[in-house]
Parts: structure tokens; sequence; C-alpha cells
């Protein structure tokens, strides 16, 4: 009796001592996702005139899942203390809605692939890597989800994309800007693309 309850109490204390995040950004990132194919998927937000509902759904799982502050702070890298707190500001703001330009008509196109979850790394206790892929009728697109824990929920702060980061490529964008200009350089840049795309 002694031996299966001491087994018994072993077998608890594993349970217990698993890390809380085990398996969480997995699951988060999984779930936004879906929240994601919902929206795509709506036979009520289908047509032209549904686009712009769409987009606005899909703005608000956008914000949800991404950690838009780590987002930009890692693409300016050494160069985000060069900008005060207001051009941060502005910086978030802007980078958002480039990078929603840039791929919403993507998200958009969707027509029925699949997504496979199919890996999750610890870096850290607070940052972890779910690897994914999407399957379409010719070939699979390895998509890498680097996630952070912040305020107890899981938000991703990089994409990689066919071994392409989003945060690299574009820091080596905003680079060549800040080498020979100055973060109010960079600012009007943005507001260039956000308003002419």
């Amino acid at each position: 009796m002694i031996k299966k309850i001491t087994i018994f109490s072993l077998l608890m204390i594993l349970i217990l001592c698993v890390p809380v995040y085990a398996g969480e950004p997995m699951s988060a990132v999984e779930a936004t996702v879906n929240r994601v194919f919902d929206v795509l998927r709506d036979p009520k937000l289908k047509g032209p005139s549904a686009k712009q509902a769409k987009a606005g759904k899909l703005r608000v799982i956008y914000k949800d899942m991404f950690d838009e502050m780590e987002f930009s702070r890692r693409t300016l890298q050494r160069n985000w203390a060069k900008f005060t707190p207001d051009q941060r500001k502005e910086f978030v703001d802007l980078f958002e809605q480039v990078l929603e330009k840039a791929y919403l008509d993507k998200i958009l196109e969707y027509t029925n692939e699949k997504v496979v979850f199919h890996k999750e790394t610890m870096a850290s206790n607070d940052k972890a890597e779910v690897q994914s892929k999407i399957v379409t009728s010719s070939k699979e697109i390895p998509i890498f989800y680097r996630m952070i824990l912040k305020d107890g929920k899981w938000k991703v702060y990089d994409v990689v994309v066919e071994n392409v980061s989003l945060v690299q490529n574009y820091r080596t964008q905003f680079n060549d800007i800040l080498a020979s200009g100055t973060p109010d350089k960079l600012l009007e840049s943005l507001r260039k693309k956000v308003n002419t795309q």
C-alpha cells in the first residue's frame, strides 16, 4: 500500500511540475489561425462587397495575435534607442499598416489550403517557436511562428516563411535607410508607403 501511494505521489508531483506553458504556444497560434480561417470561409463574407468587413475582422485577429511593440523593437534592433517615445509610437502604428497592406490581399486570396501544426520548441520559459506548414495541391510551405509570453498571453513577434524571417527582412530594409538617415526619414518613408499602397 505504501509503495502504491509513493508511486502515485511521484506521478502527481511530475504532473504538477510540468510548466504551465507546455503546449500553450502551439494551442494559442493554432486557435488564432483557425479564427482567421473562420472569417475567410464565412459564407456571409463572400464577394468583393464583403472585402472591407472581412478585412476589419482580420485586423482584430491580427492585433490579438501579434505583439506589435516586440515586433517593431526587434525589427529596429539597436536603432530602437534612436527613436523618441513619440517616434516609436508612430513607427509601431505605421509598421502595422505597412504589414497589413502588404499581406492582407494575400490572405484574402485563400482558397482552401490546409494548415498543419507539427512542432513546438521552447527556447526559454517565455519564448517559443511553433512550426507549421501550409499544404496546397502542389506544394508545402513551411511557416514558423516565433512567440513570446507577456502578461500571461502568448503572442507572435516574428514569422518565418520558407526560411525568411519577417523581422530580419524588414530590419535589413530599415537599417539601409537609418545608416544614412534619421528616424524621421524612416517614418516619412513609411508614411508614403501607407498613403500610396
